[in-house]
């Protein structure tokens, strides 16, 4: 997956009906791009604000999901997406769901991501599924160029969805396990930093400070408790439009489904013990003990 320098190389195009991975082949790099990805509902938008607030010293009006976009997603297509993120004259920081091996890898950017126990990413998104509205199918399944079946609605039982994400890996979305995989297998990269939405419930302030750190972003003393206040579940929650695509238009009950509970461990009530295991020891065949265990729970 590495050149003769170490560095991950793009091997392979990843189209869906969500993909479309060769935008990544035209974008310029600039030396000081943010790239901010997890494999999806990990605790992408949170990270997406706290980097916005820390950039911008703290600023409640930001339009956080504009000013991030999701550069692989096919709508719009790249031929309108591409452009607007090339004429982006702040810091760019931009979130994609790829896994390594079909991104093209800058060494001059900064890498962010963001890991979570399966279990809890699938909880996520059935509620952005379930919710999701006629608009959001037709963007996904009638704009041109779509590669591969439709994504269809979900089932009524999140057991049965559970199951269907487990068995077909990721289905109906994208693979799993390797994307913690090709992130893992890169973590020691001076450019690249892991962060687990654990960390950040657990020490939401102390995680701000090492990502600034590892940004460079300087942070104003004055500000910083303004730049957290922003950066907090309930705030981003009661103010979802800013930092949600097209503002929430995509769910009839608007942005806040989007940024939907902000826990972890709901999975309890509904799978068995039996389930939870079978879960976590496939964790262990698919990624190894220690990256198992760190996607389980992050630094503790």
């Amino acid at each position: 997956m590495g050149d003769a320098s170490g560095l991950p190389v793009k091997t392979r195009e990843l189209h869906s009906h969500h993909f479309d991975s060769t935008i990544w082949n035209d974008l310029q790099f600039r030396d000081d791009d943010i790239i901010i990805s997890t494999y999806a509902k990990s605790g992408t938008t949170w990270v997406q604000q706290i980097v916005a607030q820390m950039l911008f010293g703290g600023d409640p009006e930001l339009a956080v999901a504009d000013m991030s976009p999701w550069l692989d997603l096919r709508v719009p297509p790249k031929a309108v997406k591409l452009p607007m993120v090339e004429a982006q004259t702040h810091r760019r920081f931009i979130k994609t769901h790829l896994p390594v091996d079909a991104l093209v890898f800058s060494p001059r950017a900064k890498y962010l991501y963001i890991g979570r126990d399966g279990r809890d990413v699938v909880w996520s998104m059935y509620n952005h599924h379930f919710n999701a509205n006629a608009t959001w199918y037709d963007a996904l399944n009638n704009t041109p160029g779509r590669v591969g079946p439709p994504i269809e609605p979900p089932p009524t039982d999140i057991r049965q969805y559970w199951r269907d994400w487990i068995d077909r890996d990721g289905h109906p979305f994208w693979p799993f396990w390797e994307n913690i995989r090709s992130w893992w297998a890169i973590r020691d990269l001076p450019n690249v930093k892991l962060i687990h939405f654990e960390d950040l419930k657990r020490d939401m302030p102390g995680e701000m400070r090492r990502i600034a750190a590892f940004l460079d972003i300087p942070i104003d003393a004055a500000r910083w408790p303004k730049i957290v206040e922003y950066c907090s579940f309930d705030w981003m929650k009661a103010n979802a439009t800013k930092s949600v695509p097209l503002g929430g238009a995509f769910w009839d009950a608007g942005a806040e489904v989007f940024i939907n509970k902000g826990v972890n461990g709901r999975w309890h009530d509904t799978l068995s013990d039996a389930e939870s295991a079978a879960y976590e020891a496939r964790a262990v065949a698919e990624l190894g003990p220690e990256c198992a265990a760190w996607l389980a729970g992050g630094s503790r």
